[in-house]
């Protein structure tokens, strides 16, 4: 939450303002944002998904699973890039890293319950029709479970987004840039920063969601929407809190 003397009925008119004159300036660093946050979602999802599959397929490495995700919980982003900031420097790579570090093990999670959680007897069923192992992992586990992994997709997402904007202490660029430099852009550009992070948060959210949609075979979307509740997007300070 962000307080303070000046913060007042007009604070979020002025933002709007700094939004608007300070509008090429505000959407290069909004571009920023989004380049670090697709490139540490991209390795994510490159690291973690198939990692996920192949485990929920065998069906094994559950205490990986739940222990990698845990960890990735439970280590806050600021004290990855200070521990990473030897070895890479200030910049880019080291923002990279935090963020796939947070991002990899909700994905590794979600792909792992959503394969390994397919009912046996649908396997056994697509084994017994003849379909080798990896025509049942493609044609009937993956699609079963990408309710659970698009889940898992989205709030990564979302986490990334939001946390993201610590890029701006190591000079990584973003939009964090100006949100942690109050004194030249004062509370209006930080709220406006603030907002725009917020936007892009939420956007990344129904991204995925309607990637989902999209993915989704049309004769399983009316059974996913029955069976699996839709997750509510977190919250942006939840997200930056992680």
């Amino acid at each position: 939450m962000i307080v303070g003397e000046g913060f007042n009925a007009h604070t979020f008119a002025n933002a709007f303002r700094f939004l608007w004159y300070d509008r090429s300036f505000v959407a290069t660093k909004t571009l920023e944002h989004l380049e670090l946050s697709a490139i540490a979602i991209g390795i994510a999802i490159l690291i973690a998904l198939p990692l996920g599959v192949w485990l929920g397929h065998i069906h094994r490495g559950s205490f990986l699973a739940i222990n990698v995700s845990n960890l990735g919980r439970a280590l806050p982003s600021l004290a990855v890039i200070s521990v990473g900031l030897p070895a890479f420097g200030i910049g880019h790579t080291v923002v990279i890293l935090a963020l796939v570090v947070l991002a990899a093990p909700l994905i590794l999670t979600n792909s792992f319950v959503g394969v390994d959680s397919v009912e046996p007897d649908v396997v056994e069923s697509a084994r017994g029709m003849g379909l080798t192992p990896f025509q049942v992992l493609a044609r009937v586990e993956l699609p079963l479970a990408l309710p659970l992994v698009f889940a898992g997709i989205r709030t990564a997402a979302v986490y990334v987004v939001a946390t993201a904007t610590l890029a701006g202490v190591v000079g990584g660029g973003s939009l964090g840039d100006i949100i942690f430099n109050e004194p030249t852009y004062f509370l209006s550009g930080v709220v406006g920063a603030a907002m725009v992070v917020s936007l892009l948060a939420s956007s990344a959210f129904f991204l995925f969601a309607g990637l989902q949609r999209l993915l989704t075979p049309r004769g399983l979307r009316y059974v996913d929407a029955a069976h699996v509740p839709e997750e509510e997007p977190p919250s942006v300070l939840e997200a930056a809190a992680a």
